[in-house]
């Protein structure tokens, strides 16, 4: 009995890991092989997205990449923005069109509903060699979102949500290619001081008013938070 319950404690540990260790796993197994890794998709497009990007660092006073970026994505407008650090303030470096998108607005609540996830998160790692050209793996469920899980005692919740590449999604974010090539080198540059995440039903910067979402009745209290943490990006 004993045997058979340690044996169950090692597929869970090894189950769990596998789901949400991939931050640690992946970026070893990509050095491990024959695989891009994230150093050799700088090498490969930094001075090309410099250049695409110049004017648009001059015009925040920086010439070279921000070392501290945010990113905040609007589902209504559809529009992911990124935000660079300069001199202690927030100054918008990008603003880019999602290429597609899925469900509806409101946030996320089990796995397979198409609804991208509306919350405070942060970039866990970078994938040099997604399906989707390039992508950044998003921190949900975070633990807002699990915690409002249990309350509501829903289960599966899903994740493996991504900012990514190419014009096709199902609950994930996804910019084009050339697009998410120039997202992913900032990222690259700027992920060992965390990158903030906010993704949002609206720009509450211009509008004030919540979405009425009647499936869950937390949402209020989500869009507050996210409302609160939006006013530090105000140019």
């Amino acid at each position: 009995m004993r045997k058979y319950v340690i044996a169950i404690l090692i597929v869970s540990i090894i189950a769990i890991f596998y789901r949400y260790g991939r931050s640690i796993y992946i970026p070893v197994l990509n050095k491990m092989s024959d695989k891009e890794t994230v150093h050799s998709i700088q090498e490969e497009l930094t001075t090309d997205v410099l250049d695409r990007l110049r004017n648009d660092l001059n015009q925040i006073g920086l010439k070279t990449l921000p070392d501290s970026i945010s990113i905040l994505a609007f589902k209504e407008e559809e529009i992911l923005e990124v935000w660079a650090q300069v001199d202690d303030n927030n100054r918008l470096l990008k603003s880019y069109p999602f290429s597609a998108n899925s469900g509806m607005l409101g946030p996320k609540l089990k796995e397979g509903d198409k609804q991208i996830p509306e919350g405070l998160y942060k970039i866990e790692y970078l994938n040099p060699n997604s399906s989707y050209h390039l992508s950044l793996k998003v921190s949900y469920p975070n633990d807002f979102d699990q915690k409002k899980t249990i309350e509501d005692g829903r289960t599966d919740i899903g994740s493996d949500i991504f900012i990514h590449g190419r014009d096709v999604t199902v609950g994930c974010i996804p910019l084009g290619d050339k697009a998410i090539e120039e997202l992913f080198i900032m990222a690259a540059t700027a992920i060992e001081n965390n990158i903030a995440v906010i993704i949002s039903p609206r720009d509450f910067r211009l509008n004030n008013n919540f979405p009425t979402v009647t499936s869950v009745g937390w949402s209020e209290e989500l869009y507050k938070s996210i409302k609160m943490r939006l006013e530090d990006y105000k140019n």
